[in-house]
């Protein structure tokens, strides 16, 4: 059976520690490498339903995109929701590992997977980071084979992530060609896109100011929502885990899901 180090040494070669921003809090956060990982469950954020769900289904680890905890904490207590929760989850022994941003810029990672659902043959970093491949780095962007209506690109995105409402800033039957990708609130890739000449850019979510840096520049924003652009790659990561690890059990969150409900 293997162990929660065996599992953590996995996910640190898909979606390399090296490559998350500074800000941000991954690896494991919480447990003992040396635990058996007999089940495991992957989700896109902790929240009360998830972490009721690993509760309920005897989880050793869980594999969050979003950390918890995420900013520094001064005390765990059931007073807040986070504290809560991470607390319910270490008095139940469940360890938590989180890739987050290392798995948004691997070489296989959240943006290159959707850069390849929107037929770009051969994506490349926005933001490279600094070694030799070529193939890691912050946001993707390439070109596709021929210019399509953007009602097109969003039809094929909306298709493959089962995403529901889908915003945009300009004109559905305007054709573009050179795409950037940005998973999550990947606004601040709008202005490093555009100087790389993007004509579109799909991302999660973005503030008002940057949807209005989008329209003055006249580069086409997608917005898929944040659940929408990055839950896709916890599902998959499920499958992937399942075929390395055949003795463990493995599963994406049942409970999770968009909080967002358009009405």
């Amino acid at each position: 059976m293997p162990l929660i180090r065996d599992i953590c040494d996995f996910l640190d070669c898909i979606a390399p520690k090296n490559l998350a921003e500074e800000w941000d809090n991954v690896g494991l956060l919480a447990g003992d490498f040396q635990s058996a990982a007999n089940r495991v469950m992957t989700c896109l954020t902790i929240t009360p339903a998830s972490a009721q769900e690993a509760i309920d289904g005897d989880c050793d680890l869980i594999i969050t995109h979003h950390p918890l905890p995420f900013h520094p904490i001064k005390k765990i207590t059931s007073e807040e929701t986070a504290t809560r929760m991470l607390w319910d989850l270490i008095r139940a022994g469940i360890a938590i590992y989180s890739p987050h941003t290392g798995f948004d810029s691997a070489a296989q990672g959240i943006n290159h997977q959707l850069a390849l659902m929107a037929g770009i043959a051969d994506p490349s970093p926005i933001v490279p980071a600094e070694d030799e491949s070529g193939q890691t780095g912050a946001g993707r962007i390439g070109t596709l084979d021929a210019a399509i209506q953007v009602s097109d690109l969003i039809s094929g995105l909306r298709k493959r992530l089962a995403a529901g409402h889908v915003g945009l800033v300009g004109q559905m039957d305007s054709k573009v060609k050179t795409v950037a990708f940005a998973c999550g609130s990947g606004g601040t890739f709008l202005d490093p896109a555009i100087r790389l000449g993007c004509d579109a850019m799909v991302t999660g979510e973005a503030n008002f100011h940057t949807c209005l840096e989008a329209q003055a520049a006249g580069v086409h924003l997608i917005l898929l929502g944040h659940y929408a652009s990055e839950r896709f790659a916890l599902e998959q990561l499920a499958g992937e885990l399942t075929q390395q690890f055949p003795e463990t059990e493995v599963w994406a969150s049942t409970r999770e899901s968009d909080p967002i409900k358009r009405v």
